[in-house]
């Protein structure tokens, strides 16, 4: 059975060969060990869907999971300088900003010395202006770019056809080069992007301050990304994600997602089931005590699933609770039990989760958020060689 089989039949609760094994690797761990440099990974969409399936192929992974945009081919032409600093690039662009690029983290953004990049006033917020989508805040946290490239600024993001084909190069590439893993698109909840137009802090006391501004603005973004899924979704990806990683406990309560989450993220993953394609949700640290209303946004599986102390998911009750209805990938404390624990403590935590995970199929084993940049590589082929041999259904 393959990679791309394997993961299919446990995100449709059908009974694989084994537990697959699928981890979204911090994108520091690929530049601390890649031939590329960090820059060229994050900017160049084919070098990016290189690099995917090159550690994908390396830790024996069942798939990966494209998680930036696409570039236009000669994202190049927009830069003023680049050169090295320090431990790291610094690239200056034509219009001012700065992007720096180190070995081990995401590369940053500023604007000329350094300031943080300004984001949206939700007291003066017009949600009918194109260019309220266009500050440097927001895009550089949404579309992990210093601008939208050649888009132009007046275009409707709510229209599929307002998207280049260079959007979806990284995907397309992917699918393409490895036709045999399990490939899927990211896209971000409408609630990432009213957090990231706002800034965290902002964000917040938005919902409390102008909850209708923030329905209205939750409405926009729900297009924009059903534009988004509807790219992907010709591009033949396996699954769909929704990247909510804020919508947990330690931001907002119980009451809030039900009013500015749940019913967006029901649309979402309407619009991805229109593809006959599986949807699932990324959402870090405490959700254990909303796994019901993530359950009724309609998605098909959960990721991340954060144990105590990051996050406070107990897997066997979930499985027992929702293992009927979702799919689980993740559950492994990225920091405890994978980053600073030692081998015996790590091989543990593998086999109680392919003990707990594993009955009935519906189970992705994977680090809970993402596999942290230092990270010991071997530690990662160990994880698949445990799935291997511990992993095994009848």
């Amino acid at each position: 059975m393959n990679s791309r089989e394997r993961v299919r039949r446990a995100m449709r609760h059908e009974v694989p060969d084994r537990v697959p094994v699928m981890c979204q690797l911090a994108l520091g761990h690929y530049f601390l060990h890649s031939d590329h440099r960090p820059a060229d990974i994050w900017f160049d969409s084919d070098i990016l869907a290189e690099t995917f399936i090159k550690f994908q192929e390396r830790y024996r992974f069942d798939g990966f999971l494209v998680n930036v945009p696409g570039r236009p081919p000669d994202w190049q032409q927009y830069l003023a300088d680049r050169r090295d600093d320090g431990d790291g690039e610094r690239l200056a662009w034509q219009s001012g900003l700065v992007t720096l690029c180190v070995a081990d983290d995401n590369a940053h953004t500023f604007l000329p010395g350094d300031q943080s990049l300004p984001r949206v006033d939700y007291g003066t917020v017009d949600p009918a202006d194109p260019a309220t989508y266009r500050i440097a805040g927001y895009v550089w946290n949404t579309w992990h770019a210093p601008h939208l490239w050649d888009i132009p600024g007046d275009a409707d993001l709510t229209d599929p056809a307002a998207y280049p084909d260079w959007f979806t190069r990284g995907l397309r590439t992917a699918r393409q080069a490895a036709p045999n893993a399990s490939i899927h698109a990211e896209v971000f909840s409408p609630f990432t992007h009213l957090m990231e137009l706002f800034g965290y802090e902002s964000g917040l006391m938005a919902l409390l301050d102008a909850p209708e501004t923030c329905h209205v603005l939750l409405e926009v973004f729900s297009q924009m990304v059903n534009a988004q899924v509807r790219c992907y979704a010709s591009c033949d990806p396996d699954a769909i994600l929704i990247s909510s990683a804020f919508a947990g406990g330690g931001f907002i309560s119980r009451d809030m997602y039900a009013e500015f989450v749940l019913p967006y993220e029901q649309q979402l993953a309407d619009a991805v089931h229109e593809f006959q394609l599986p949807v699932y949700t990324h959402t870090c640290g405490a959700i254990g005590d909303r796994l019901d209303l993530m359950a009724d946004t309609r998605i098909d599986g959960i990721d991340t699933l954060d144990p105590p102390p990051l996050g406070t998911v107990n897997l066997a009750k979930a499985k027992a609770d929702f293992g009927d209805r979702l799919f689980f990938k993740g559950n492994l404390d990225a920091v405890n039990e994978m980053l600073h624990a030692d081998d015996a403590t790590f091989r543990q935590a593998v086999l109680q989760r392919l003990e707990i995970g594993m009955p009935g199929s519906g189970y992705i084993l994977s680090s809970a958020c993402s596999v942290a940049p230092h990270v010991r590589p071997e530690r990662l082929e160990t994880m698949t060689t445990l799935a291997e041999q511990h992993g095994k259904y009848a």
